[in-house]
């Protein structure tokens, strides 16, 4: 569980196949400080995506993504050297600053459009048809594992306004037009609809 407030980005360096299991694939993450008291099992959000710990060295910790995490996220184009979001998991008595997220990307969407504003940037994202039906207007959204709120939602696209903080500490500083991002929807408006 988690809250789709960023905690920092990390560096990824190093993506190779794994040996034993070649389906899979091993990414090294440098976490920084967010590596300190971190196990092999836990769970970390890498661009809103749960991956397990599988190795940890120093700052450095290694995930291993199967195929339907490569085919489902934007992960399966990282390359070395790029910046993800990372979450730590939510632990008992944390504050929820957020939204609750789960980790369990449903989708990929595209962005189509950035508008820099002096107080804000307004971002602009084309989604799949399968996740239109659970973006509300005002409701909330993960982007890359971010919390945020919907502002405009319209037949085949969604916007969402990131204040500067969010740039600062989000690899959405370097975001550009035709970049993937991993969409989550609201699971509590996902249960809504589905009992309706």
């Amino acid at each position: 569980m988690f809250t789709g407030v960023i905690e920092s980005t990390g560096t990824v360096q190093r993506i190779e196949r794994n040996t034993k299991n070649r389906s899979a694939i091993n990414i090294s993450i440098d976490l920084g400080k967010h590596s300190k008291g971190l196990k092999i099992g836990q769970s970390v959000a890498i661009n809103g995506t749960c991956l397990s710990v599988t190795g940890i060295s120093k700052n450095k910790c290694r995930f291993e993504m199967i195929d339907e995490t490569i085919k489902k996220t934007n992960l399966g184009n990282l390359s070395p050297g790029d910046k993800v979001n990372i979450e730590r998991s939510l632990k008992i008595g944390d504050r929820m600053e957020g939204h609750f997220v789960l980790g369990h990307v449903d989708g990929v969407g595209t962005i189509i459009k950035i508008e820099r504003r002096p107080k804000e940037v307004k971002i602009w994202i084309k989604l799949p048809k399968n996740l239109k039906k659970f973006a509300v207007k005002k409701g909330s959204i993960a982007i890359d594992g971010i919390s945020l709120t919907l502002v405009d939602v319209t037949r085949d696209k969604i916007s969402v306004c990131i204040i500067p903080h969010t740039m600062k500490v989000t690899n959405f500083a370097r975001k550009k037009n035709g970049d993937k991002v991993n969409i989550e929807t609201d699971i509590l408006g996902r249960y809504v609809l589905s009992q309706g």
